[in-house]
This record gives C-alpha cells, structure tokens and sequence, in this order.
C-alpha cells in the first residue's frame, strides 16, 4: 500500500494507492463521513487484479484537506479529474459505496468519458429513504450520543446502519468520528435523467432492503429511470453497512461485472 498526496484546486488530497502497477486502474471512493481505510478495506479483494486508487475525500475524516466542496454542481466531478490527471489516468473503472456513489454520479452527469463503467454501493444520489426513520433511529440517538457519550447510543445508531453485524472496529472508527468532526449533513444531489443523457459506461447498483439511508425498495425504481446502462440491479438482505458476509457476495458480484465490462 502506497500513499501519495496530490495538489488539486481544491487543496491537498491523501490517496492510497495498492494492487499490481501494471493492472487496470480502479477508482474507489469512501463513504461519507467515514474514514477511507474502512471502506477501502470492504474491496481489498480488487487489488489482487487491479491498480486500485483510494483517496480520502475532500472535507471528510482522513489526511485530505478539510475544506469542504458542494456534491451538487461539478466540483468533485473536477476533483476526480484533477487526481486522475496526476496519475496519467485517461479513464477508469469506478466503485463507490453510498456518498463516494453520489461522487461517481456527479462525475457521470460532467466527465461521462471519464468513466469505462462503475460499480454503486448503496448509492447516493439517486433517491432518499423515509427522512420521518433516518430522525427517529439515526438523529435522535446521535444527539444523545454527543450529550453523554453513551455506549448504549453508540450501539443503537450502528446496528441500525448495519442491520446488527457491524465489526467492533468500525464501530469505534464511527463513534470517533461522531465525537471529533463536523460531520458532513447534506447528501449528494439526487441524480436526474436529463444528467445522465450522455453517461453510457456499464453500471452496476447493489443495495440492501434494511438500508435506512438508501432502501432497495426506493432505489430500484429510480435507479432503473435514471441510469441509461444499468447492467444489473442487485439486491442484499443488508442494512448500510454490509456484513463480512455480505462483502463476499458483493465483491464476488464486482469481479464478475468488471471480468465482463472491463
């Protein structure tokens, strides 16, 4: 694993960098909020085969500038491009797991040839869960959790991110994370067709039915409407966050899209 710190017009981005230099480059950006080592390590497996390419996003947790951008208009589209310029990369291959799939879409609606194809976890961007649940299960218990600092409150909100299988590792990660930032509120704006009319890389949308943030039973339709080369629509019993169990599956799904689109 290689680091590598990179000067775009945003400021200073921290990327991670592993897997063969001479494979296929592959693009994975975090989830919001998170820090990039977590979700980077929810794809190890794509750096047996590929140049994988993680850096921390702009403005959330990890070594990146803390300067925040707008995931509404073309400014992280800008920013990929910018790191994509330094390391010589014409075009790429793209995994994105909720806000880093809300980037990958606002890349889509901007620099469409950017992208060979692209993989979204539980994706932002493209439609929102019951705001009424998010409140009552996620906010509710956050504000008690920065009142008293409460395991209790720490447990809730992270089993109802995971549907009760997060790893204590990760769940010390977000509960510092919670304690420490400012944690990024507005999510990435909801992609729209008229966006998406030039994007025709190969797109793959994986979500889970117990995702609080992006449910399956909102995302499937819209995804549908929205992206013109969606390849397939796969769906997990999961909540935000996968299982260990849910990883294999999901990534055995990445290999197998990317063997074919790749």
């Amino acid at each position: 694993m290689e680091q590598v710190y990179v000067d775009t017009s945003y400021g200073k981005t921290h990327v991670l960098a592993a897997g063969p230099p001479e494979g296929k480059p592959v693009f994975v950006l975090q989830g919001g909020n998170c820090i990039n080592p977590m979700t980077l390590s929810w794809f190890l497996p794509l750096t047996e085969k590929y140049r994988v390419f993680a850096p921390d996003t702009i403005g959330h947790p990890g070594h990146s500038s803390e300067s925040r951008i707008s995931a509404k208009d073309n400014s992280f589209a800008q920013w990929i491009k910018e790191l994509m310029d330094h390391f010589h990369i014409t075009s790429s291959a793209f995994v994105g797991p909720s806000y880093g799939a809300g980037i990958i879409l606002r890349l889509a609606s901007f620099m469409p040839d950017k992208i060979d194809c692209s993989v979204l976890v539980s994706p932002a961007g493209i439609s929102l869960g019951s705001k009424v649940k998010m409140i009552q299960k996620i906010l509710f218990p956050l504000v008690l959790f920065h009142g008293i600092s409460s395991q209790r409150h720490l447990d809730k909100i992270a089993d109802t991110m995971s549907d009760h299988s997060m790893k204590e590792i990760d769940k010390e990660i977000i509960g510092d994370v919670f304690k420490y930032i400012r944690l990024e509120q507005d999510m990435p704006k909801l992609t729209t067709k008229e966006e998406l009319s030039d994007y025709t890389a190969p797109t793959l949308v994986i979500a889970g039915t117990k995702d609080i943030f992006f449910p399956e039973s909102r995302l499937n339709k819209a995804a549908k409407e929205i992206i013109p080369n969606l390849t397939a629509f796969k769906c997990y019993d999961m909540g935000h966050f996968p299982s260990e169990e849910h990883l294999v599956r999901i990534n055995r799904d990445i290999e197998e899209f990317l063997n074919m689109y790749y």
